[in-house]
């Protein structure tokens, strides 16, 4: 108590640590605060290019606006960024700033403070979660201290392993066992790390958890695995797996692992409970075992601190041998942000976050017979047997249901599990999320909202795709695209009627109107969603159709689909021929122009074309030229003058011709030709902006 009396006022005294905490103050408003002026998105958007290292250096806020500029980029919106860090999260960052400080303090100052750390949160880690005379390995990856639990196993089962090495392994192979329902990738880890372990997985314990049936038959596996002369080292078991939240039967795999002379490690998010009062049974089993890692950061709400594997071992050479156990300083300065933190919160604050994230679970009035800590939301369906169309048409609309709802609500912590039994599920796991999003009771009645809206659409969709597929095929010129990855209505493609023997011409002329077809859809106002589809689909040059709304008709739907479709084609092979015609006009206006312009030197005489000369013919004897211009028909191909509609100042245009007219006007200087284009369509729309123009000089 003296001691830390005395650290207590040299934090408060030492100029340098409160300097400290007030810059990472600074640091962090800069950081959360989401008001950037435009002038300051625009300085700093070049640097998002990576160049070379600046000669003079930059000051400390321009690096932190750089930072946020590439955490944030160009959104406008704040819904998405992270939930704001709070004063505990500042306290975490405060003790990562210290462990910087601190090492270069005097060797004997560091030494005192790192071993009082240490101790200090190993004993209240072990009180809290109910782990007896443990000692605890801190670790940035929470599969860390997993690994070095499995080499203190090796060198205590095999005594020579420390000086033979892997030779000593190649007679008698070690054995870990786990689950199928552990975390995704763990053996494969443990496997690469080790590379002299062999992880078995067996196919027939691929339930959420170890029944007692799976305890039984894991036992007869180890026996057969002694038998042929193998070691069976550990058991990884769980207390909440990773996917379902299910707790393995702890208590019968204890007794499992002591009759074969096994080390049991214990992982899972229901670890989090045995801080509170009232424990289940088969979660309070888990403090019999040899070693649990927990996952404090998700739990409580800390940034970056790091997890922490409590175990229990006799020996503590083994412990130094294997990694364990440190004497270096850094090692044990690690926990100083977690020390702390958890002197910032208390044990009162650390169980009411617990219980809240329990709590909001509680609140979905979920009948849980497994007392589990996560939610599942599974869609199902009535479908044929064995339809795998169907079941898959149904997983891609759980995939879209999991997106649209952690869009939507994004403090509720939703995401996507694929599960070997149960397939896609949306998953609320509250003990991993909420301390960090700051979700609350708002955020889940928001939720289950959104799913009572979601859902009946999704149904609706998958009953309407069969009859959207029907309703396509009645076209021609529209096809079907199948993508079993869509939840959406499905895919469709606009085929063209070309003749154009050049395949690429095609391709590139379907894949014009697809992509106008889709613009034009967008444009609708409608709640239907039409988007180019999957990322990664393999299908190109179509349009795919989100889910369907209440009172939607898909017959509707597919004929404007297809109308609109033929007004863009016929808009695009008016534009083609009215470019080849105006081409093949303009020649032939030139031509005739330069022949009137010809006559018309030959009548006004040679002398008049001379600039000194001709200048004073005129003056004396003003010839008046009138304006030799030309109308051009698109329909009939012909050159007619102009000289009626500068004499009446308007364009004669008859009631049944509905054919754009072209003005083609040689101005006097010869060299340029006025065009005014008149479009008298039924749709203007159809034609590109570059044709809608009133008129256009060419030269």
């Amino acid at each position: 108590r003296g001691e830390l009396s005395v650290l207590t006022i040299i934090i408060i005294t030492d100029p340098i640590l409160n300097e400290m905490a007030k810059n990472i103050e600074e640091a962090m408003k800069i950081l959360e605060n989401g008001q950037r002026e435009v002038e300051e998105r625009q300085k700093y958007i070049l640097k998002d290019i990576p160049g070379p290292l600046q000669g003079c250096g930059q000051d400390v806020s321009s690096i932190l606006q750089l930072i946020q500029n590439l955490m944030y980029g160009e959104e406008k919106e704040d819904s998405q960024r992270m939930h704001g860090l709070g004063e505990r999260g500042h306290v975490t960052l405060l003790g990562h700033s210290l462990v910087a400080y601190i090492s270069g303090l005097h060797r004997e100052r560091v030494r005192r403070l790192s071993i009082r750390v240490q101790s200090d949160t190993t004993l209240w880690l072990c009180r809290i979660f109910r782990y007896e005379n443990g000692s605890a390995y801190y670790h940035d990856d929470d599969r860390e201290g997993l690994l070095r639990v499995c080499r203190l196993v090796l060198y205590s089962r095999y005594e020579d392993y420390a000086t033979e090495g892997y030779a000593v392994l190649s007679c008698r192979h070690p054995v870990i066992y786990q689950s199928s329902a552990c975390r995704p990738g763990l053996g494969h880890y443990l496997c690469i790390t080790l590379m002299c372990c062999r992880i078995v997985m067996p196919h027939h314990l691929a339930n959420a958890a170890f029944s007692l049936q799976d305890v039984s038959v894991l036992d007869r596996l180890i026996k057969d695995d002694v038998k042929s002369g193998k070691v069976p080292l550990l058991l990884i078991a769980n207390a909440g797996t990773a996917g379902a939240g299910h707790t393995d039967k702890l208590g019968n795999l204890r007794e499992l692992c002591d009759q074969h002379n096994m080390w049991l490690h214990v992982e899972g998010v229901n670890l989090a409970t045995l801080a509170l009062s009232c424990v289940t049974s088969s979660v309070l089993a888990a403090t019999r075992c040899d070693s649990m890692t927990l996952t404090l950061g998700p739990w409580l709400g800390l940034p970056a601190v790091p997890a922490v594997t409590l175990y229990r071992h006799e020996d503590p050479a083994l412990a130094l041998a294997t990694g364990l156990a440190s004497t270096q300083v850094a090692e044990k300065l690690r926990a100083l942000p977690l020390w702390m933190s958890l002197q910032n919160l208390g044990h009162d604050r650390i169980v009411k976050r617990i219980k809240h994230a329990l709590r909001l679970v509680s609140s979905l009035s979920v009948e849980d017979e497994v007392n589990s800590p996560i939610v599942l939301f599974k869609f199902s369906q009535e479908t044929s047997p064995g339809s795998t169309q169907a079941i898959s048409m149904f997983s891609t609309g759980v995939l879209q249901l999991g997106e649209q709802l952690a869009q939507q609500v994004p403090s509720s912590g939703v995401d996507l599990v694929h599960l070997e039994d149960e397939g896609s599920c949306v998953r609320f796991n509250p003990l991993m999320t909420s301390a960090l999003l700051g979700t609350q009771d708002g955020d889940v009645d928001a939720l289950m909202e959104r799913i009572g809206e979601m859902v009946p659409l999704l149904s609706l969709t998958m009953c309407l795709r069969h009859e959207f597929r029907e309703e396509v095929s009645n076209h021609s010129n529209l096809t079907y695209v199948e993508d079993l990855n869509w939840p959406g209505l499905g895919g469709i493609r606009y085929n063209p009627t070309c003749k154009d023997p050049d395949e690429s011409k095609r391709q590139l002329l379907q894949e014009k109107i697809n992509g106008d077809l889709l613009k034009n859809l967008q444009q609708l106002e409608t709640e239907v969603e039409f988007s180019t589809g999957p990322e990664f689909s393999p299908e190109k040059s179509c349009i795919f159709i989100g889910m369907a709304t209440e009172n939607l008709d898909v017959a509707k739907l597919v004929d404007a689909i297809a109308a609109m479709g033929r007004d863009i084609e016929e808009g695009s092979k008016l534009l083609d021929n009215m470019t080849e015609t105006v081409q093949r006009g303009i020649q032939e206006a030139e031509r005739q122009l330069q022949k009137a312009n010809e006559e018309k030197i030959m009548k006004e005489g040679v002398l008049r074309q001379i600039p000194v000369v001709g200048s004073v013919l005129n003056w004396f004897s003003p010839v008046q030229s009138s304006v030799n211009g030309k109308t051009f028909n698109l329909v009939a191909g012909s050159l007619d003058s102009t000289e009626s509609i500068y004499s009446m100042k308007t364009q004669p245009v008859k009631e049944t011709d509905l054919t754009p007219v072209f003005n083609i006007t040689k101005q006097s200087d010869g060299k340029c030709f006025h065009f005014t284009i008149i479009t008298p369509l039924t749709n203007p729309s159809i034609l590109p902006e570059c044709m809608r123009v009133t008129e256009v000089l060419f030269c």
